[in-house]
């Protein structure tokens, strides 16, 4: 079973997001990057289906500029057998990012398309979805448990309500949640092995593929700065205060 990971390239987790001086996006300049958090965990999921004997290749894949291949190289460090780089300066949408992994889907033919449930940068939520619709497949969304059994997968997922486990046919589409598993660490020996693994280049024109961007960021601002609380003596000016100076009871 071939399991493809798709891969985003992210500012860290732990950096700071800092908005442009002229609103017209945030700052990438000399700022860390990094895997999305959500997209290790898939690396993860697959690299464990291949220790369980479920999945017999790891293709990674990461959408964008040049350095995504950075991304790449990271996968493959923690156990993926080889990356494609779908290269282009162009800002990618959710949905062309969807189509891009359809025509990748339909090249390398997986069985399981595993993608993290959402990207820390634009919170979108999206692709995953896309993709399962534009390749007909079956989808199961914030994957906290995933079972390969043959054609079919037994997963669990977080939904509002708690916990909700389906089955589907293969092959499918997951996202992956923050409970399926925790990634590991790449080891010295396996980053300097992921060096010599193969990356397939690719583009949008030969994948036939338009990601001209469909929606237009007019600004980006940061959120108002929050106001100092204050402290009440009891509770009935705490309610006299919601009332009437809050107005919202």
């Amino acid at each position: 079973m071939k399991v493809l990971v798709a891969v985003k390239r992210v500012i860290d987790a732990n950096v700071k997001v800092r908005v442009k001086a002229d609103g017209t996006g945030v700052e990438t300049a000399n700022v860390k990057m990094a895997m999305n958090p959500f997209c290790e965990i898939a690396v993860e999921e697959a690299i464990r289906m291949k220790e369980a004997g479920k999945a017999t290749e790891i293709v990674a894949v990461s959408c964008g500029g040049a350095s995504a291949q950075e991304t790449i190289r990271t996968a493959l460090a923690m156990g993926a057998d080889r990356g494609i780089h779908v290269q282009t300066d162009v800002e990618l949408q959710p949905l062309a990012v969807a189509k891009l992994l359809k025509a990748v889907a339909a090249k390398e033919q997986p069985q399981i398309v595993l993608l993290g449930k959402q990207a820390v940068d634009d919170d979108c939520n999206q692709t995953g979805q896309m993709l399962a619709g534009l390749l007909g497949w079956p989808q199961a969304t914030f994957a906290s448990k995933i079972v390969p059994n043959g054609n079919d997968a037994t997963v669990t997922r977080e939904v509002d309500a708690g916990l909700e486990t389906i089955s589907l046919k293969l092959p499918a589409v997951m996202t992956t949640d923050l409970r399926l598993n925790e990634p590991r660490y790449a080891s010295l020996p396996n980053i300097m092995k992921a060096k010599k693994k193969p990356i397939e280049a690719l583009t949008p024109d030969a994948l036939g593929v338009d990601v001209a961007p469909r929606l237009k960021t007019l600004k980006v601002a940061e959120p108002p700065k929050r106001k100092s609380g204050i402290k009440v003596k009891s509770v009935a000016e705490l309610v006299d205060k919601l009332r009437n100076e809050a107005k919202v009871i």
